[in-house]
């Protein structure tokens, strides 16, 4: 799954409703990844590890339809800009909350090989395989990332030393995660991928302490 291009999104979105903490659209940008991990470890859904699958990745993602199909995923948008909407009452997180859930499918869709349902039982699937070419991959959540980063520094300025440092020790963190995931070998069982996903809840933690200590830049 793409991985840097769905943070730079959420990212980017701090532009578009400033009041919305980025821990917040981090959850959004990344909510289907979020819970998918919970799907596998319930045997709901099933990956495999395929080292000849793809090029940039070794998993085979044989079955989530109930996180990532796109019906789902329209599902999955409204339950969380619902829950946010009367938490908050604030319109612009409401919406942007929606847009990048569903962002998550078309970003997976852009990299994936054929393997995204359109809902759950469908037989056709969408993906146009840019996981084939490592330049692609690269160039493609490289520039969002990097694009999101710039978005969110622009908008945002450090009211402390802790908005300063802890926000560029998170990126950097990101970066190297993503670095040893293209270099380390195939994951050595799908409950292992399932825990290491899991994991990613605690890097939508660490965005909402970043941001508690960032304000909208005037």
């Amino acid at each position: 799954m793409m991985f840097l291009g769905h943070f730079g999104l959420g990212l980017a979105a701090k532009r578009v409703a400033p009041r919305t903490s980025l821990g917040t659209l981090w959850l959004a940008a990344q909510f289907l990844d979020l819970i998918w991990p919970i799907f596998l470890l319930a045997g709901v859904e099933r990956v495999e590890i395929d080292p000849g699958n793809g090029l940039v990745t070794p998993l085979d993602f044989v079955s989530y339809p109930f996180s990532h199909s796109l019906l789902a995923a329209f599902g999955w948008a409204l339950l969380l800009a619902g829950i946010y909407w009367l938490a908050r009452h604030y319109g612009s997180g409401t919406a942007i909350i929606v847009l990048l859930v569903l962002s998550h499918w078309v970003l997976d869709a852009l990299v994936h090989r054929p393997d995204l349902p359109f809902y759950p039982g469908s037989s056709r699937m969408a993906g146009l395989g840019l996981w084939s070419s490592w330049r692609y991959t690269l160039l493609l959540e490289g520039v969002i990332f990097v694009w999101g980063v710039a978005v969110y520094r622009g908008a945002t300025r450090p009211r402390d030393a802790t908005g300063r440092y802890a926000f560029r020790t998170l990126i950097i963190f990101l970066v190297l995660v993503y670095i040893g995931s293209l270099v380390s070998g195939p994951p050595p069982s799908s409950q292992y991928v399932a825990i290491m996903a899991l994991s990613q809840w605690l890097l939508v933690l660490w965005a909402y302490w970043v941001d508690r200590h960032r304000e909208a830049a005037v």
